[in-house]
């Protein structure tokens, strides 16, 4: 019976890297690592941002009270108009409202630093040239990329961020789905993003939204939002 201990593991290892039975793997640099950090907490902030946006309008619900569609700007101004004279309902606005101030002016931080950052950036810059790609979409892609010298075809790009289609054969079966959702999900939901302002936002007509709408007569929307998103790149 073999027995399994650390030190033959660790032998066992070193006999695969000697046989070359390995492939490399990518690490990010430090630069991506701490942009990736930036716009994680940025995106968490925004959250629970709307959470707690979300929460107000619900317990005002209970009461027969509706916010109705208004602006982050007017949003205050709003729920205070609809707790006047009920003092339980305006101590909790008072205590939400007050969590949603601090919330909402350390994401603005964020946002900043991270618009201030893709300003400085030239590639960020370039990126935005593209339709439907704004500052964030940019330094997201660019953060997930790191280095372009490891991608030797930009067509790979698309099977990196998982925007290519799930392939299943088995025998006589040969069947080809959805995308298969790989690798970096922030990269490919920006992407997404941009496809999908691209086609539905953007009234400034160009080659790239004339393919996607193309291709959206053919195959519908979704599609065409998802190959958009991997042409992008």
């Amino acid at each position: 019976m073999t027995v399994k201990t650390d030190r033959k593991d660790a032998r066992g290892l070193a006999q695969l890297l000697r046989m070359g039975w390995f492939r490399p793997v990518h690490a990010k640099s430090i630069g991506s690592q701490e942009m990736r950090a930036l716009l994680v907490a940025r995106k968490q902030l925004l959250g629970k941002l709307i959470d707690v946006e979300l929460s107000i309008r619900g317990i005002l619900r209970g009461f027969g009270l509706k916010v109705g569609q208004v602006t982050r700007k007017e949003f205050e101004v709003r729920i205070w108009e609809l707790v006047k004279g009920q003092a339980t309902l305006e101590r909790i606005a008072g205590a939400m409202l007050s969590a949603r101030a601090t919330l909402k002016a350390e994401y603005e931080k964020l946002h900043k630093a991270v618009l201030a950052i893709v300003r400085e950036d030239a590639v960020c810059r370039k990126l935005m040239t593209v339709p439907g790609v704004g500052p964030l979409v940019a330094v997201t892609f660019k953060s997930a990329v790191d280095d372009p010298h490891r991608i030797m075809k930009s067509k790979a790009i698309g099977a990196l961020f998982g925007l290519t289609p799930k392939k299943y054969q088995s025998g006589e079966k040969d069947i080809t789905g959805g995308i298969t959702r790989a690798g970096d999900a922030m990269a490919r939901t920006a992407l997404y993003e941009a496809a999908n302002v691209l086609l539905s936002r953007i009234t400034r007509f160009s080659k790239l939204k004339r393919w996607g709408m193309e291709v959206a007569k053919r195959r519908g929307s979704k599609r065409a939002k998802v190959a958009l998103a991997r042409k992008i790149e």
